[in-house]
């Protein structure tokens, strides 16, 4: 068997980790998102839902700070949405020069049917993939993503019953 170099290589590749890490739970994300909530939506654009949907409209800079992400890369993501009819951008009422992004009637609809569905599931299934992890920070996502491999996160939690969307999330936000 070939050695995982970016494994082995510790913190001196921990960027290139997490993102492998990222992009396992994205792909993971999205085969949930393709079986549970039949939204043809990239899973990779529901937390920008997600961030409209609790702060309301938006200017493409602080909907890029909300995220922690470039704003060409929010931008594009938006124009995605906007593609799919989910979001509209609106004038300011304060500085016409400024465009706030919002949830459209069909935006709004598509967040609440996550809500019931796909957001629940997957974060009690990260969370479920997350338990027990010990140890250092490397060892940890070492647990994480040999849990990912050997029972995938549409395996870890089942759609039924799942808990109310906005109680799980608060008690699921980090307490910092």
């Amino acid at each position: 068997m070939i050695e995982d170099v970016v494994r082995s290589l510790g913190y001196g590749t921990l960027g290139s980790r997490l993102k492998r890490i990222g992009e396992k739970l994205q792909s993971q994300t999205q085969e949930i998102s393709n079986e549970v909530a039949k939204a043809e939506l990239s899973a990779s654009l529901n937390p920008v839902l997600a961030t409209l949907d609790r702060n309301g409209s938006l200017s493409i800079g602080h909907l890029a700070e909300a995220l922690g992400q470039s704003q060409p890369g929010v931008t594009r993501m938006v124009n995605k949405l906007k593609a799919a009819g989910l979001v509209e951008s609106q004038p300011d009422e304060k500085d016409r020069r400024v465009n706030r992004i919002a949830l459209t009637d069909r935006g709004v609809a598509l967040v609440w049917h996550l809500q019931q569905t796909l957001w629940p599931k997957v974060m009690l299934a990260v969370k479920d993939a997350c338990a027990g992890l010990e140890g250092s920070l490397l060892q940890q996502l070492s647990q994480l993503e040999d849990a990912l491999d050997e029972q995938p996160l549409r395996k870890r939690c089942s759609s039924d019953s799942l808990p109310d969307w906005s109680r799980l999330a608060q008690e699921m936000e980090d307490p910092r």
